[in-house]
């Protein structure tokens, strides 16, 4: 992966404001309408995101996961659900539910609810039932369980991804881009009625991800691992547990996670973690502290995490303790997913600047907290991308000199 060797590079975690044209076409698909041109549309607005990226200074561009199908501008839950499309042995159940399966963590038994029994909503459930207070969630969506063997079925869909990709950077002259995969322990929140097994259930998501893992690596780009599990389970376990109960939950996620990187180039591979990306108070989020020497031991030579929302924008004074690996990078989000108020430069640059004095300039490279496709307005994002660039080249000139 590129280093910030002579300058502040950029990026970002990955999902982007799908245009109208491509909502419509998502729309038309999933109403059993395909366009016959759907290809050929979807060629052509991966190129163009890319060139626009590219113009605005965006180091390392991604394909706004446009491959991972979102039907309206605020659907923001294709990161995950886009894996269920490429799955056998799944199936839509309306009385299914994310994350219901009992897991087991010595000494203790844990259980993992869904989104409706968070401990942040419960402690706001005025606010999350209140359809004027911005995280209203409505209706729970349908959700699949696993009722047989998994296996992957995604291999026109990846390989449609890998080549938009590739062809927009060749397109571009861009040396670097990235493609996102989920991670085995997010994939596995739904109810399994075949393993019966929280630890078969992990590495059988584990040896079907693999396989969209060496595609995107075998054509040259960077993977990006989406693992929001890692940190944001904690908040649905009832009742709470010990943070080494957890701890231990998540490492074995990681194993699953780190089964499935086994043997591949771990410079090219990067990870992601948050807290969940929905816009709501966070009060119970597990602090980073509690998770980034876990979140250090993936198979993976760069870790994104959010950095800059004002629920976690202290925890830059983790890595004052925390030695980051020699051949690691960080990506640290320096611009938020979670306001529609565009951060000015010279705070994106002062919050780079921390970071680069604890782990080295050269190990740096500015990104979003989370995905901003389906977060906030397309204007705005693009708006927020552009003060990402112009925060990095303020903090390039002052580390620099």
């Amino acid at each position: 992966m590129l280093t910030s060797a002579d300058g502040i590079l950029t990026t970002h975690a990955g999902s982007l404001p799908r245009t109208p044209e491509l909502i419509a076409a998502n729309r038309a698909r999933a109403a059993g309408e395909p366009a016959e041109d759907f290809g050929d549309l979807l060629r052509e607005q991966v190129r163009s995101l890319v060139a626009r990226q590219r113009a605005l200074g965006i180091s390392v561009p991604g394909d706004g996961e446009y491959g991972k199908a979102m039907s309206s501008p605020m659907d923001f839950g294709a990161w995950w659900s886009y894996s269920f499309q490429r799955t056998g042995g799944l199936r839509l159940d309306e009385r299914a539910a994310w994350a219901t399966a009992d897991v087991r963590s010595a000494p203790g038994h844990v259980r993992l609810t869904g989104f409706s029994h968070r401990r942040d909503q419960q402690r706001f459930a005025e606010a999350y039932g209140d359809p004027t207070s911005g995280i209203f969630h409505g209706e729970p969506p349908v959700f699949p369980k696993c009722t047989g063997p998994l296996t992957y079925t995604g291999q026109e869909s990846i390989a449609a991804d890998v080549a938009n990709l590739r062809g927009a950077l060749d397109a571009t002259g861009a040396p670097e881009g990235f493609v996102t995969a989920l991670a085995p322990g997010s994939a596995a929140r739904i109810a399994d009625e075949h393993y019966g097994d929280d630890e078969a259930f992990l590495m059988a998501w584990a040896d079907v991800l693999r396989e969209e893992y060496v595609a995107v690596l075998d054509a040259g780009l960077v993977l990006q691992i989406d693992d929001p599990s890692i940190a944001e389970s904690w908040d649905q376990v009832e009742p709470e547990p010990s943070v080494a109960d957890y701890v231990a939950f998540a490492e074995r996620r990681v194993e699953a996670l780190n089964h499935a990187l086994r043997g591949l180039p771990k410079d090219r591979i990067r990870f992601h973690l948050c807290w969940g990306s929905w816009h709501g108070p966070h009060t119970t989020d597990l602090p980073m502290a509690d998770i980034v020497a876990t979140m250090l031991q993936v198979h993976a030579g760069a870790f994104s995490f959010e950095a800059a929302n004002v629920r976690h924008e202290h925890e830059f004074r983790v890595w004052d303790h925390v030695t980051l690996p020699d051949d690691a990078l960080i990506l640290p989000g320096v611009v938020s997913h979670a306001t529609n108020v565009v951060e000015h430069p010279e705070l994106v640059a002062e919050r780079i600047e921390r970071f680069a004095a604890r782990v080295g300039r050269e190990r740096v490279v500015a990104s979003t907290d989370c995905g901003l496709g389906g977060r906030v307005h397309a204007q705005i994002a693009w708006a927020k991308l552009e003060a990402l660039v112009a925060g990095a080249e303020l903090a390039t000139r002052r580390l620099w000199g």
